[in-house]
């Protein structure tokens, strides 16, 4: 840790969490709808499930229930609106003839809940878990009525557990033939927050689902007793570390927990900067603080707050004097050789990023920082 980010005190770290709500909320759109970047080329005028999900829970720990309620209001619509769509879904898979990928939900909306008009690596499940363990988290945690998304909750639901199996683009939008850890594990941990509030044949299905993909991560997703990037990778990914925590697929103080945290932090942080994964070029392959975060999430959850403040510290460090966290920065590039190329098509990198500003305040809170 540089001497910059050991000074930085809790109060500062408080104040910078209460302005990250503060921006969070003032950019958010009348719709509920979070911003991924309101600037950023690529990302503008587009909400994710799993980015927003990840930036509410942040929200809804820090103490914002009202916004990230709004939130949960705009993914419940978008659900409700596609139901006929994921019934078609969920009676092809049943029947054994999954549509094609480009039918499938995807992955980021506009505001007004429409599908983007140009170009994306769209099929991604991993938003869908993510969001139901979200809803349910916040709910529970402000004692609110479930009810209320519960439409949208049991769509959700049968949307995953007919797909659940179908590779698709990991987080970072690559990779569309494999079958991601960091996916399952979001899936697994939505369908089992919301199992408490599911009958019938639902409740049945989502909790054979969570146990299947708990067993074939055990069998297929393991690396010397560490989570793998994809089913039958040796490699691993800073995405891994939410299944730790904060989704709780496997705990942290487990075998599998110690061993991806280990390999994760051994693998791909340095001096507090958490990178994607080791083959990263975008933007050159810089560190997250996000997924710096996230780090700090799980070593907390494994008994070491130290280095937990240390991670949030090093986050802490990234922010602009305008109190804006980036996606990354380029300290410590995997790909120097591959920066300009970004910078040539997408821009500067995106700041302020929602996301990032989200996993300060989840961190921020597990640690106690609030002034």
């Amino acid at each position: 840790m540089t001497a910059v980010e050991s000074s930085i005190s809790l109060p500062e770290l408080a104040a910078l969490a209460d302005s990250s709500l503060d921006t969070i909320v003032s950019l958010q759109d009348p719709s509920g709808a979070y911003p991924a970047s309101p600037t950023f080329s690529a990302y503008k005028g587009y909400s994710w499930f799993r980015d927003g999900a990840f930036i509410a829970d942040g929200v809804s720990a820090w103490g914002g229930a009202e916004s990230a309620s709004r939130f949960h209001d705009w993914c419940s619509r978008i659900l409700v609106s596609r139901r006929a769509q994921i019934e078609r879904i969920v009676t092809a898979a049943d029947a054994g003839t999954p549509v094609p990928d480009a039918e499938m939900l995807p992955t980021r909306f506009t505001f007004d809940g429409a599908e983007g008009a140009d170009e994306w690596w769209d099929f991604q499940l991993d938003g869908y878990g993510t969001w139901l363990w979200a809803v349910v988290e916040h709910a529970n945690r402000h004692v609110l009525p479930l009810e209320q998304w519960q439409e949208a909750v049991d769509l959700a639901v049968d949307y995953l557990v007919s797909s659940w199996r179908r590779p698709c683009f990991d987080w970072w939008e690559e990779r569309a033939e494999e079958v991601h850890v960091s996916t399952l594990g979001c899936i697994a941990a939505g369908l089992a927050a919301a199992g408490p509030s599911l009958t019938g044949d639902r409740a049945l299905a989502a909790k054979a689902a969570v146990q299947e993909i708990r067993a074939l991560i055990r069998q297929d997703g393991l690396s010397e007793g560490h989570l793998s990037k994809w089913l039958g990778s040796s490699e691993v990914d800073a995405s891994l570390l939410s299944v730790i925590r904060p989704l709780g697929v496997f705990p942290a103080e487990g075998s599998i927990g110690r061993a991806t945290i280990a390999a994760i932090d051994a693998q791909l942080n340095v001096g507090g900067g958490v990178h994607r994964y080791a083959a990263d070029t975008f933007f050159g392959g810089g560190q997250w603080p996000l997924l710096s975060c996230f780090l700090g999430l799980a070593l907390l959850a494994a008994g070491d707050r130290d280095r937990a403040i240390e991670q949030l510290r090093w986050a802490a460090s990234t922010a602009t004097p305008a109190h804006e966290l980036p996606e990354q920065v380029d300290d410590h590039l995997l790909a120097p050789h591959m920066r300009q190329e970004w910078l040539d098509r997408w821009g500067t990198v995106a700041t302020p990023l929602l996301w990032s500003h989200g996993m300060f305040l989840r961190l921020a809170s597990e640690l106690g920082v609030k002034a």
